[in-house]
């Protein structure tokens, strides 16, 4: 059986985790990039995968990279510059494709794009399936269970630190200016809403928070119906993120993840009734991996609900697959 799986991007700091989850689940990835240099040093990391050099500017390139995988991860952002050639590499070699983008900007990209592309419609896309993106769209999702409607659904992340990547501060130099907010049943560019308290869990407890502006907005939408999506960070790691003196994120393990910890804490709001799912982990970095590996597993089985451009919420058994990541990797 074939269980080769491109990974776009394999020397990131993300996609080392994401390479790392597919072969301790038996996959063999295909590791590929623009840089020759840093693939080759990927492939001596990890035990002498295969290297396809490929660049997004060149298509036959990048259909050679794809070319005998069953799927590809596009782990390289700025995804604006990525996804669009990847996706479309995707489609000529009909595979499905994954990335962990969380940008609103690319991932909207994507959506709009792609979702009345025939083409499209004969394979799997799903944008945002990573921390960011997409587990706070599959806990909304396991939320919503059986109402067919929300009034809001609200989303709060604290971290205990932000050590970004380089990837991370790249991505945010490329997505400056206003952000698209979900209010009122319509997505649009406008000024966030206010900060406020929020009472998380322990060990967080009471946070404030101020508005975070990601792919939540842009994957909840296009599949959940509700009139008001909002998303907040609690305020410490945010103003680590916006300091340049911050340093990236450091192994604390021998799995390479860091020491920092999350709580995602996800509500959803209809008349006076509110559900509520919490999840608690460490290293959102780390966690991307067998977010978007265990989706592209479940992708290529034909567990699919539908095709084309999707949300993971959307494509999924949302509360199948939380369950799936306990309690390896997160606690609810």
């Amino acid at each position: 059986m074939n269980r080769r799986v491109t990974v776009y991007g394999a020397y990131g700091h993300t996609a080392t985790f994401v390479v790392a989850e597919l072969r301790k689940r038996g996959w063999t990835p295909i590791l590929s990039g623009r840089d020759p240099a840093k693939l080759s040093a990927a492939s001596e990391l990890h035990d002498g995968c295969e290297v396809r050099v490929a660049s997004v500017d060149d298509h036959a390139s990048l259909d050679a990279a794809i070319d005998g995988s069953r799927a590809v991860i596009n782990c390289a952002g700025p995804f604006l510059d990525t996804a669009v050639p990847l996706i479309e590499s995707a489609i000529r070699s009909r595979v499905p494709y994954l990335d962990i983008a969380a940008e609103q900007a690319a991932v909207l990209q994507v959506f709009e794009r792609f979702s009345n592309d025939p083409r499209a419609a004969e394979i799997v896309i799903a944008p945002a399936v990573a921390f960011y993106g997409g587990l706070g769209d599959l806990m909304a999702t396991a939320a919503m269970g059986d109402w067919e409607r929300a009034d809001e659904i609200w989303i709060a992340v604290a971290l205990d630190h932000w050590y970004p990547t380089r990837g991370t501060r790249v991505t945010g130099q490329r997505n400056p200016g206003k952000r698209f907010i979900f209010a009122n049943g319509t997505l649009e560019r406008r000024d966030p809403p206010p900060g406020r308290a929020w009472q998380f869990p322990e060990p967080f407890g009471t946070q404030d928070v101020v508005p975070l502006s990601l792919a939540e907005s842009i994957v909840i939408s296009r599949h959940l119906r509700t009139s008001d999506i909002r998303m907040f960070l609690n305020r410490t790691p945010l103003e680590e993120l916006r300091d340049p003196d911050t340093p990236p994120p450091k192994p604390s393990d021998e799995s390479g993840r860091s020491s920092q910890t999350f709580l995602m804490d996800v509500i959803v709001r209809r008349g006076d009734e509110e559900r509520r799912i919490v999840a608690r982990g460490r290293d959102i970095y780390a966690i991307t991996a067998p977010i978007v590996v265990e989706a592209m597993e479940r992708i290529v089985r034909g567990e699919s609900r539908t095709k084309g451009v999707v949300a993971a919420g959307q494509a999924l058994d949302a509360r199948d697959f939380l369950s799936s990541l306990i309690p390896a990797y997160i606690s609810f």
